[in-house]
């Protein structure tokens, strides 16, 4: 089998039947990355010795008949910049951490690593994960694999564009806002937003989006990330948006438990005054219809939110965040950030705290608006954004579906996802007219995550094989 081509759980299954060594599969991967890499700029902080030392000890513990070794042995994952892997780079993005190494390793790469995974390096993201496509001043612009002159998206663009090239079995990621689900359906992979506290993140960098981050998930399968979510998954009680105590429920053996009897919303707008692109819309509606074919009882009806709800009312929160950490430095050398958020920072600087309470309150009410949704519905379908990928130079797309819109039109979807704590998942379902990925985004309730993979996986089985393979990229090796 061709080693790219696998995904993590074949990948797994022949490593631990020792029909391919985790030290071959590494080193296909890191050709695959010289190959692909140098025009895709998705992957940092690359370290050939140090994988292949990681898959050396993979081998010889499934080579003692270690029992320690999980379902993803000698599959490689790629770890975003603002997540932690000890004796590694971690840079967010930014010129002010260009030399910080990580004293320590997040939790959720520890677990994936106690698990048999190999981290394969680092994936590009926009500085401090703040920005909706994946550029910045220490590293540069990522590109979307389908379409080289388009992004990514953002700010988990570099893992989103190296699980689509092949490049990488796997990608933890972060996703306050979206940062997630949108890059991985502007690239066709499946993108996992899990409920906060469902993947401890006690050992890292402070975040800026209070209580909103997430360790956020990307494979090419449904199956790849409920493995994946199953192998990280758990508590620890030095991170308070967990429930201590609580026993993660595995979720990769129930993924094809049946959809009946499932009380589904469409809601192809969110209730919110945006546009959304036809081909969008199309995808979405089909997706509707693929689930109700699989037995879901699917209505076509909008969330009620609190007057007033937007992404600018939520802002405040990211804004002052971000001041919060980064003002001190931002005073003394403005020059050392990147624009974009510089005048975040500025913005977070002049807030005053009614601002920001005035946001948090606003959140408790989506909240308590989504939880009394959820009370008539157990799931909630969207398009995870209205447009497909835009032009690498743009922050955001200048026109949907013909109309003017802001930059931030492309994040309209995903954020209040965040806000109210719930998983949520970007599946791809189709190609719109010049060839590029759509998506689609299931919601449930807070830790009913495995409903929302679950779903994910009908969608998979019913939308075109097409996306359970990596783009061929570059065009020479299809």
């Amino acid at each position: 089998m061709n080693l790219i081509n696998a995904t993590a759980l074949e990948t797994a299954s022949m490593v631990r039947s020792r029909q391919v060594s985790a030290r071959e599969v590494s080193q296909a991967m890191l050709a695959h990355l010289e190959r692909c890499n140098p025009v895709l700029n998705a992957l940092i902080h690359v370290d050939p010795e140090r994988v292949l030392a990681e898959a050396d000890a993979v081998d010889r513990s499934v080579g003692n008949g270690s029992t320690s070794m999980g379902s993803l042995s000698g599959a490689t994952f790629s770890t975003k910049d603002n997540l932690w892997v000890q004796g590694r780079p971690a840079s967010q993005g930014s010129r002010l951490f260009a030399d910080f190494v990580a004293p320590a390793s997040a939790l959720a790469v520890e677990r994936l690593q106690a698990a048999g995974g190999v981290a394969l390096a680092g994936s590009n993201c926009s500085e401090f994960a703040c920005k909706g496509n994946t550029t910045n001043q220490l590293h540069g612009a990522t590109r979307n694999p389908w379409n080289t002159t388009l992004t990514p998206g953002g700010s988990s663009g570099g893992a989103a564009a190296a699980v689509a090239a092949g490049i990488g079995h796997l990608a933890l990621c972060t996703d306050g806002g979206g940062s997630t689900r949108r890059p991985a359906a502007h690239t066709g992979v499946v993108g996992f937003k899990p409920s906060a506290g469902a993947i401890a993140h006690p050992v890292g960098f402070a975040e800026p989006v209070f209580g909103n981050s997430v360790v956020g998930l990307m494979a090419r399968t449904v199956e790849d990330v409920a493995a994946l979510f199953d192998a990280v998954a758990g508590a620890d009680p030095r991170d308070p948006m967990c429930m201590v105590g609580a026993l993660h429920s595995p979720t990769a053996g129930r993924l094809q438990n049946s959809l009946k009897g499932r009380r589904v919303a469409f809601s192809p707008r969110l209730g919110l005054d945006v546009v959304v692109d036809p081909d969008v819309a199309a995808a979405t509606a089909q997706a509707a219809a693929w689930l109700r074919s699989a037995g879901a009882d699917v209505v076509q009806v909008d969330p009620q939110w609190p007057q007033g709800t937007s992404e600018d009312a939520l802002m405040p929160l990211q804004f002052s965040g971000l001041a919060a950490i980064h003002g001190e430095a931002f005073r003394r050398n403005p020059a050392m950030f990147d624009p974009d958020i510089g005048a975040q920072i500025e913005r977070g600087l002049s807030l005053r705290g009614a601002d920001v309470a005035s946001a948090l309150l606003h959140r408790e009410a989506l909240y308590r608006s989504l939880a009394e949704f959820f009370g008539r519905f157990d799931l909630l379908l969207t398009p995870t954004t209205p447009c497909v990928a835009w032009p690498l130079q743009d922050l955001g797309p200048r026109t949907i579906a013909g109309q003017d819109v802001s930059p931030r039109a492309h994040a309209a979807f995903t954020p209040v996802f965040n806000h109210v704590y719930a998983p949520a998942c970007s599946v791809p379902v189709a190609l719109d007219r010049e060839g590029l990925p759509i998506g689609v985004q299931l919601v449930a309730p807070r830790w009913h995550d495995a409903a929302v993979l679950q779903a994910a996986w009908q969608l998979q089985t019913a939308a075109p094989a097409r996306f359970r393979q990596p783009v061929p990229f570059p065009p020479a090796l299809a």
